[in-house]
């Protein structure tokens, strides 16, 4: 059963905020991630603990940083469900977890970082793991 969308609407805002586009319907995730060229960063967000207190603050400092993707979006795990099933499917080789920030280049995962990979870091690790990634992945710097 999703989770109450009042609940977590805070959450969605966190990175709403910051201009990263939600994707909520299967169609929403195909048509940004089928259709795209260049860089996408795809955060799969969650109610959990290292999402609140890493992944979000994480990618809001990444965002900070000279070089960035070409398109920056947002699924829900546990909200919508739909399209976060979607956008994993695109994940090849790896398994779902909650929170997990994708980078993918013309269409192929080039960059991800799983929840372990989120988990008992600080911000600041994400952060600098997604700047190293922008950097190594992402061809123009933002003006």
């Amino acid at each position: 059963m999703p989770y109450d969308p009042e609940l977590v609407q805070p959450m969605r805002e966190e990175l709403t905020q910051l201009g990263v586009q939600e994707l909520r319907t299967s169609a929403e995730v195909d048509e940004v991630l089928t259709n795209e060229n260049g860089t996408v960063l795809v955060v799969v967000n969650s109610v959990c603990g290292c999402a609140a207190a890493n992944a979000r603050p994480g990618v809001a400092m990444a965002l900070q940083h000279r070089t960035l993707p070409d398109k920056i979006t947002t699924v829900f795990a546990g909200v919508d469900v739909e399209a976060t099933g979607r956008a994993r499917s695109y994940f090849t080789g790896y398994f779902p977890s909650s929170p997990q920030i994708a980078l993918l280049r013309d269409g192929q995962v080039v960059f991800i970082l799983e929840r372990h990979d989120i988990e008992g870091r600080t911000a600041l690790d994400v952060a600098h793991r997604l700047t190293e990634a922008f950097d190594t992945y992402c061809a123009v710097p933002a003006e």
